[in-house]
Parts: structure tokens; sequence; C-alpha cells
């Protein structure tokens, strides 16, 4: 018997120190979508094609992943999902009874988090929050706070449990909301700065948490800049660097991909990976950790950007959402009049085109404003002649921006110019210089910020005034401004009555704030009247009311010297459109 005994405590002591220290192995898939912009079905509404992206295709993928991985998948949104595509606005206005589209596509894939953009916050309180209590998971703002309570409006994180692992992840949104969008859209709300939100929130989650996996989802991009002195925009790298405890960072805004690793304060490497649009490509990042008795011993992160268009449409998903898609094909199909001439973005870029002139020409019509300043909105947007439809009002203006009517002084309409053309334009020092600012070679991304080195929606002209750009000269000295449209003198020193849209309105872009030279805390004030309606229900009303429209350009201003313009202008076009119309 003593034998025995002896025998079975050896057994004890053998066997006790694998109890102590179990070792393991768990490996956890984490997929980020970001800036999808309303593409949830494989179809783009506004064009009427077949789409690469899309959140039906994501399905697939994520589908095909979860069998390999299970609940160690973890699928996360970084916002900008509300506002883009016909799809989004049915539901956000029309149709605000039903659960949000959105919402239901998102609680059909499994979402486990979402997080805020600020093209969300532009569809306005009542849509953002209503889509969010339709979400069965929970949406993400750490930044975003709530005046009178002080607390973070959305939850600031969530603590996910896979694998027997805990995951932290923390969402954050760009601070420079109030200088694109009106107060009216987030009143009650204030956004606060990453760096700083990020640095108080992962002390709570280390010490309250004690998680395994520390992710950041951020809406806002990689490379950082003060926006109207006031907001550190694109601070995502910088958060990872500088706020010791990020696995990994995942960024969205900038429609950028991005996948990369830095280095933080603490000499910890940080992935930090963006997926880009529309639903093109999705961040997948592998994380594999090793675990003795419990503890993280060691960890291995590595991403990859994966692209949609290799992907099948998921089956079921297309089939549940087969009725809300039959819902938005029969709103955009909706006849509202004719154009006799077809217009294109196209020749905005080298001098006043019928598309852009098309929008000055409504924003004057509806506000009853002296002067328009106006951008072309989409990079490549083209509406043929013929019947115009719902769809092609998202063509016409991207965004859902209110128009405003400022006042603005005469030197400060000339200093927004001057930046905007400073923006657009290069310095030609030589017939053979390029006309545009246009990037050694394309980005990675969106096709509408690849090719030139600033983007196009901040290229402002002017309707009302007769004015010439000279491109030899430098910021500051290149627009001179002869007269009112009407021939009338045009004085500095007066205030004029002028149409902006809300983003510009709001400071946008900087050609109020930095160009005009107006404090940002002083714009609310210069705002004469606002429609209480997006622009594009009023552009839509007007061409109703109309019926035939037949589209021209006013030819109020032109690049100079005309010799150097004309044919960089046409070696530009060829660069960016090819031998095209």
């Amino acid at each position: 018997m003593r034998k025995k005994n002896i025998l079975f405590l050896m057994c004890l002591l053998l066997a006790f120190p694998m109890w102590a220290q179990e070792q393991r192995e768990v490996k956890l898939k984490l997929v980020q979508t970001s800036d999808v912009h309303g593409n949830y079905y494989p179809y783009d509404f506004i064009v009427g094609r077949d789409a690469a992206g899309s959140l039906s295709r994501v399905c697939s993928y994520v589908r095909q992943e979860r069998r390999a991985y299970g609940d160690r998948l973890v699928l996360l949104d970084n916002g900008d999902i509300l506002q883009g595509q016909p799809t989004a606005y049915y539901y956000n206005y029309m149709d605000t009874m039903s659960v949000h589209l959105c919402a239901d596509m998102m609680n059909f894939m499994g979402y486990d988090a979402g997080n805020m953009g600020n093209h969300d916050v532009e569809t306005g309180r009542t849509v953002f929050d209503r889509w969010a209590s339709d979400c069965r998971f929970p949406i993400l703002g750490a930044n975003i706070v709530g005046v009178a309570p002080g607390q973070p409006h959305f939850k600031p994180y969530v603590v996910l449990q896979r694998g027997g692992v805990k995951v932290a992840v923390l969402g954050m949104i760009t601070p420079a909301i109030p200088a694109w969008l009106s107060e009216n859209l987030w009143r009650g709300l204030r956004f606060d700065d990453m760096e700083e939100t990020a640095r108080r929130w992962m002390q709570v989650i280390r010490e309250r948490e004690q998680p395994d996996v520390v992710v950041g989802i951020f809406h806002s991009g990689r490379n950082a800049y003060v926006m109207n002195g006031k907001y550190n925009e694109n601070a995502s790298a910088d958060v990872a660097r500088r706020v010791p405890g990020f696995d990994v960072v995942m960024m969205g805004h900038d429609h950028a991909l991005a996948c990369e690793k830095v280095v933080n304060v603490e000499g910890d490497s940080v992935l930090i990976i963006n997926p880009a649009n529309n639903a093109s490509v999705v961040a997948a990042v592998d994380v594999t950790l090793a675990l003795s008795d419990g503890r993280v011993t060691g960890k291995h992160v590595s991403g990859e950007l994966v692209r949609m268009d290799g992907y099948e449409p998921d089956a079921e998903f297309t089939t549940h959402f087969a009725p809300q898609r039959k819902t938005v094909e029969q709103f955009v199909s909706k006849r509202i009049g004719r154009f006799t001439e077809g217009i294109s973005t196209r020749p905005a870029y080298f001098g006043p085109s019928a598309f852009v002139d098309f929008i000055h020409q409504l924003q004057l019509a509806i506000s009853g404003a002296d002067i328009s300043l106006a951008a072309p909105l989409s990079f490549d947007a083209q509406i043929p002649a013929g019947d115009i439809f719902v769809s092609d009002m998202f063509n016409l203006y991207k965004y859902e921006n209110m128009l405003y009517v400022m006042s603005l002084s005469g030197k400060e309409i000339r200093g927004a110019l001057e930046m905007s053309y400073a923006l657009w334009t290069n310095r030609m020092t030589s017939a053979d210089d390029q006309l545009l600012l246009l990037r050694d070679r394309p980005r990675e991304g969106a096709a509408d910020r690849a090719v030139f080195q600033n983007p196009s929606y901040n290229f402002d002209s002017a309707a009302g005034i007769l004015y010439t750009v000279d491109v030899t000269k430098p910021e500051g000295q290149k627009v001179h401004i002869v007269s009112m449209a009407d021939g009338t003198p045009f004085d500095e020193e007066k205030m004029y009555r002028v149409a902006v849209n809300s983003y510009r309105g709001n400071g946008g872009g900087e050609l109020l704030t930095r160009g005009a030279g107006i404090p940002q805390d002083e714009l609310e004030k210069r705002i004469l009247s606002s429609t209480d309606k997006d622009l594009r229900y009023y552009l839509m009303q007007y061409i109703e009311r109309q019926q035939t429209l037949t589209p021209r350009s006013l030819n109020q201003w032109r690049f100079i010297p005309e010799d150097w313009a004309g044919p960089a202008s046409s070696r530009d076009y060829k660069r960016l459109f090819g031998d095209g119309k």
C-alpha cells in the first residue's frame, strides 16, 4: 500500500509542472471594412453598372473565413457607411420606419462593432442615432462626447472574448467635424482630440480590462496635419506611435490603402492598416498568441489587404435583401426632367464647364446670392443628354450638403479663390510645364484622390464675377477679378452675399479660413441663411419645375496666358482621361 502511495505521489509531482505551465496557441482573424459609402449591393445605382466591391462580396469573404476561424473572427466597420449611394440615402431619409437597411445588413453579416465616420455624422443625429439603435452590436466613438453629461455618446470601447483571450477595441473619429458640418447635424456633441482621448481610455482599458490584444479603429487617415489651426486631422499613425498599448490600428477616412508597421514610443511594433473605400478591399489581420498558464508569452501580428472583386456576392445575402434592392431601383429610376446637352466634370479642371456652371446657376437661383463658389465634387462624373433620373442627381451632387448664403468681403472672396487655384494648378515656368498639380505616381486607393496632389472637391471656381487666373504667378497673385458678371465694378472692401455649400461654409478645405483669412470661430457668424434640406433635394425640385434644361458654360473666368494653358490642358487631359472625351 505504501509503495502504491509513493508511486501515486511521484506521478502527481511529474504531472504538476504540466498543469502549472499549460501551453497553447490562439489564432485570431480581424476583418475591417471602412468608408463603404453606401455600397451595400454589387451594383452602382448612380451610374447603373456592376460594382467591384460591396457588402455582399465582403459577406462571401467573411463566410469563407469563419469556416476556418469560427468565433475567433472579429468583424469591424470603421465608419462612413451611411452616405454615398442612393441605397443609404433612401433608408436615411425616405423610409424612416423600417429597420435601417445598413443596420439590417450588418446584423446579418455578424459585425462585432462599428465606428462612426464624418459622413455618418453628416446624415444628422436623427438618422445616425436611429441606425445605431438598429444595430445589434455596439457603435463606438470614444471622442464623441455629449456636452451636457460629459460622457461618450457611444460606447468608447468594447471587449470581446474570443478563443479564451480578451480583445479590446477602441473606436474614435476625426475631431474635425465642426470644420465640415453644420452644428445642426451634431448639436449637443463635441469631438475631442484623438491622442488625448486614446491616452485616457488606454489607461482605463489596461487597468479595468487587462486585455490580451488592443485594437484601435479610427476614422482618421495616416498623415497628420493641423486643420484650421485647431483640429489634428488624420492622426491615426501618430496615435499608434505616441500612445503605447495598441497592437493594431485600423484606419479609414482618407481613402488610401495602407498596411505597414510602425514603432511606438516604448519600442513595440504596431500594425497600421487601411482598406481605402467602397468595400473594394478589406483589411485582414492575423493575430497569433502564445499562452502559458493563461498568460500571453508571445504575439505575432500580420496584415494584408484583400481585394473583393475575386469574390462572388453571397447568395443568401442577395436573396435576403432582394426586396430592398427592388425598392431602391424604383426610387432611382424616377424621371425628373430632361437635358438637351450632356455634361461632364472632365472639362471643369481646365476652365469653365457646363457641369460646374450648372451647379453655380442653381445655387444662385435658389439662394438669390450675388456670387457662387462651387467645385467638381466627383472626379469623373458624366450625365448624358436625354431624360434625367433621380440616380443622376447623385452624380450631379455627391454629398448631402446644405446650401449657405454667407457674407464675405471682396478681398475674402479673392483670397479663397487664390488658395483654390493654388491647390489646383501648377505654377508654370514654361509652355512645357503641367497646368495641373498632379502626382508623379497615382496613389493607391480612391480614384478621385489618386492623381491630383490635392482633392478636387476643393477646386472652387466662382460665378457672378469675371476674372482670370494667371498660372505663371504664385499664390496670392494668380487671381485678377475684372468686374461683377453684369459689368459693374467689383469692390474688395464691399460685403457680398455668397452661395456656398455647408462643407465649405463650415471651413472645409480651409478656403475660407486659411485662404480668406476668416477665423474658424467667426464662420458661423457669417452665415446669413441655410437651407433646411440637402442641396440635392433642391436641385431635384428645380429640375422638376423646369423639366427641360440646356446646361451651358457661363465662361466667366479663364486661365492665362492662353498660349501656355491651352496646350498644357490638352496634355494634362490626356494624362487624366486618355483620348476619350
